[in-house]
């Protein structure tokens, strides 16, 4: 969440939404619950963190302030999917146990606010203010609109700045060193070239032999992987409403289907006038009429005969021949029914000697009998041998392919090369999206490439970069614009330090969660 803020901490919207949150987190009783986790009332307890108790409405209101939130950043794209993905109920749950373990050690460390320090932030806030000044009217108009009573809003800011400092004591500890500012300046402005040797599946494979057992146990264990699909073979009718004869339309039932159908019948100008389509909603009319009632026979004709199964009945009844298919897949259907996705479908759900339909589809109206169904099965080994041995050393090629390069990484980690291919990437500068002269783009391999020193040339592990793994040390470092650092350091260290009072307060809540008896309630427990 907090990661989301900064990124877009800049947005017209996001300044709209902290505007919002500084009422919204104070008190939003006003807020509409939906039904709710199971039986929780808004009295129940969601969560006790040491001796405090938070209620299921504190949750709730929690909850739906950070939903808002990302609804603003998102809009129509938070899918219950999105939102499922993002966790906000965790994210909801995880705030209000990190405000209770702020609040409780902030009054542990002795921490206090006077009167006089809540009203001086109150009197700050712009939605209080009227012409950059702070307006009583304005304060107290703001908070009935919301529905708060001041005492209230103002406990809660007294909470509020109670939390603030504690955090701002912690975020004190933090501090940078020269070392890691002169790391940054480096980063940013040395040169350097790495050697490197790559291995990948492919270049392995064909050392890879496998044993008879080998082979059996990589099939035992990915049986899945081998299946034939299950096929099915069916006996169906098929009507064409089309060259059903014997049914017309009246003007009543044309000047129905005019009306109910106008859009259909436009012209350049707009709406055709009926007499100049009448002939069209004529034979459009009595194509849906015809449609109707040879579903309506097809679903009689198959009701009838569904405690026998016998389809050669029902293709009597309608006048129609039965057709037969041979086994098919889902994914490769017989020819006759090729594009008919509904039908196989349907068909694939039937039980063998069951009857199902009507199907209507462009083509007609179907109904099926299933025939014939062959399950999934895995073939003898002896008929797909080579398919198993050539996935199982695909498999085994990715492990050994890692374990080349971590032997490889061992050896550069010592100085040693014997036996090696070395190339050699060229100098290159540090470049955020992690692209690596003639090796690829890997984030992860930029950063611990600019990690690496004379004194320390090689990283302990290789790094993964697409599908090959790459083992690799320093080449050369050329250091660039050193007499620029000590004009730089300061400002370089404000820019760090911010990261590293994050990282402070983070390492602080883990340690007050590590301590801490937190009971979250059994209903939230799967959110």
């Amino acid at each position: 969440m907090l990661g989301i803020m900064r990124k877009y901490k800049q947005s017209p919207v996001i300044k709209v939404v902290f505007g919002v949150i500084v009422l919204s987190f104070i008190g939003t009783i006003f807020l509409v619950w939906g039904k709710g986790e199971g039986k929780l009332t808004p009295s129940s307890y969601a969560v006790k963190v040491d001796r405090t108790k938070i209620s299921y409405e504190e949750f709730q209101r929690t909850y739906y302030r950070l939903r808002d939130i990302y609804v603003q950043l998102y809009g129509p794209a938070l899918t219950p999917d999105l939102e499922k993905q993002l966790n906000v109920k965790k994210q909801a749950l995880d705030t209000l146990v990190e405000g209770a373990l702020v609040r409780n050690a902030a009054r542990d460390m002795g921490i206090k606010v006077s009167k006089d320090d809540v009203q001086q932030a109150i009197a700050a806030m712009p939605s209080f203010q009227v012409n950059g000044a702070f307006s009583f009217n304005q304060y107290v108009q703001v908070l009935k609109a919301n529905r708060i009573a001041p005492k209230e809003f103002e406990a809660g800011q007294k909470e509020e700045l109670m939390i603030k400092k504690a955090q701002d004591q912690i975020k004190s500890r933090a501090t940078v060193s020269d070392d890691e500012a002169r790391e940054l300046f480096r980063k940013r402005n040395d040169r350097l070239a790495l050697s490197y040797v790559s291995y990948s599946p492919d270049d392995v494979k064909a050392e890879i032999k496998l044993s008879d057992q080998e082979i059996t146990d990589f099939l035992a264990k990915n049986q899945n992987d081998f299946k034939t699909p299950e096929k099915i073979s069916i006996t169906y009718v098929m009507v064409d409403p089309v060259k059903m004869g014997g049914l017309e339309v009246n003007e009543a039932d044309i000047q129905a289907w005019y009306q109910k159908n106008i859009d259909r019948y436009q012209g350049p100008a707009g709406i055709l006038p009926l007499a100049e389509v009448k002939e069209k909603v004529r034979e459009d009319a009595r194509r849906f009429k015809a449609g109707q009632h040879a579903y309506e026979l097809a679903a009689a004709a198959i009701n009838k005969s569904k405690a026998t199964g016998d389809i050669g009945a029902v293709a009597r009844a309608l006048g129609a021949k039965t057709e037969e298919t041979a086994l098919f897949t889902a994914q490769q259907p017989a020819p006759a029914l090729a594009g008919e996705t509904e039908l196989i479908r349907r068909a694939f759900i039937l039980k063998e000697g069951e009857l199902g339909g009507p199907v209507e589809t462009k083509k007609g109206i179907y109904l099926i009998k299933i025939k014939e169904r062959k399950p999934a099965e895995v073939p003898p080994l002896a008929q797909i041998r080579a398919q198993v041995e050539e996935k199982a050393k695909t498999a085994k090629a990715v492990d050994l392919a890692k374990k080349k390069a971590e032997e490889a990484q061992a050896k550069l980690a010592k100085g040693d090369s014997a036996g090696l291919t070395l190339r050699d990437s060229g100098p290159f500068a540090f470049d955020a999206k992690g692209s690596v002269p003639t090796v690829g783009v890997s984030p992860e391999l930029m950063e611990a490439a600019f990690k690496l020193t004379t004194a320390a040339p090689a990283s302990k592990e290789p790094i993964r970069v697409g599908a090959r793994w790459i083992a690799f040390r320093l080449k050369e470092r050329t250091e660039l614009n050193a007499a620029n650092f000590a004009a730089q350091k300061e400002k370089i260290k404000q820019e760090i330090l911010p990261r590293k009072q994050d990282d402070e307060y983070r390492k602080w809540i883990e340690e007050l969660r590590s301590k801490a008896k937190i009971e979250i309630n059994p209903a939230l427990k799967d959110i």
